[in-house]
């Protein structure tokens, strides 16, 4: 996928959550002002921190896709992890203040007013959740992008939560006002377990964790099997955003003339470019027979 059409699908991914979490927050406030549910105010909360990480995240991706410049000549895709790990901490907010409404709740048991109301606006936060969800899927399944897995994460939980409400408010209903705060914390807990998961992720990507060994191993094959190179060492990757970084060392023959040695690596460098989308690689050449007499020779006492 090309840089542009990259950018493209995050932008759209981040805007429809900024749109769908903004519609949600319009109708839980009504329904919580004509119920005063416990589980639709944790809901409204939610969706508040919601907008807010997905504001954050619309603002990170499009500084993330801008092009390098001269003092960021790797480019700036580190701001996705960076939004991920910010959202992970909002997550985390939300999830303490489902927690707390939850045992504010339990604590203070009381029947709701106008359960239909909160019961209409929970179904159709669940359609709205839904269709936002499968886009973000979508999206993920082309892009691969960090900040839109945390995203997805926010709404993916939204869904068991506006479900949690529904249920909740159908058996307060029936006399159980216990089930309005039980709900709330039961999502609460669920939300920062994800929230870690999260937060783990971006933080590997912001400490340049390498690539998967799969993909290490494809392009060591790769490099390999070009007419020429004896072997390939001191592999070194990692990811910013959208971009993959990858540095290593050919073995060549000594006597190589080095326009023959450059032809070679520009063959290494297209098959690993053929096979990977958006990776930029470093190449350098060594002679076979000094890496063998580094091999042989004993390593000095310490």
């Amino acid at each position: 996928m090309s840089h542009q059409l990259y950018s493209r699908w995050v932008t759209w991914a981040s805007v429809a959550a900024v749109s769908t979490a903004t519609l949600l927050i319009i109708g839980k406030l009504i329904a919580w002002l004509m119920t005063d549910a416990s589980s639709l105010l944790a809901s409204l909360t939610d969706s508040l921190m919601d907008v807010s990480a997905s504001i954050i995240n619309l603002l990170a991706i499009r500084y993330a896709l801008a092009p390098a410049d001269d003092e960021h000549r790797f480019g700036h895709g580190k701001a996705e992890s960076l939004a991920g790990l910010i959202q992970s901490a909002f997550i985390s907010g939300s999830a303490l203040l489902l927690v707390m409404h939850g045992i504010s709740s339990l604590l203070n048991q009381a029947p709701i007013q106008r359960l239909e109301a909160g019961m209409w606006v929970s179904v159709g936060s669940i359609v709205l959740t839904l269709l936002l969800v499968g886009f973000q899927r979508v999206v993920i399944s082309k892009t691969g992008s960090v900040a839109i897995k945390a995203d997805m994460l926010h709404y993916r939980s939204d869904l068991l939560l506006n479900v949690g409400v529904l249920l909740a408010l159908v058996l307060a209903g029936q006399g159980w006002f216990w089930a309005d705060g039980l709900f709330a914390i039961l999502i609460g807990l669920f939300l920062l377990w994800g929230a870690s998961h999260i937060g783990y992720e971006s933080v590997q990507a912001l400490l340049d964790r390498q690539l998967p060994a799969e993909e290490q191993a494809r392009i060591m094959t790769l490099c390999c099997a070009v007419a020429g190179v004896h072997g390939v060492h001191d592999l070194r990757t990692r990811q910013s955003g959208p971009t993959r970084f990858v540095q290593l060392h050919l073995e060549l023959d000594d006597q190589l003339p080095l326009v023959n040695a450059h032809h070679i690596a520009d063959e290494v460098e297209r098959a690993v470019l053929q096979e990977f989308d958006r990776i930029d690689i470093i190449i350098h050449m060594d002679p076979v027979s000094v890496l063998m007499k580094e091999q042989q020779s004993p390593h000095p006492e310490q």
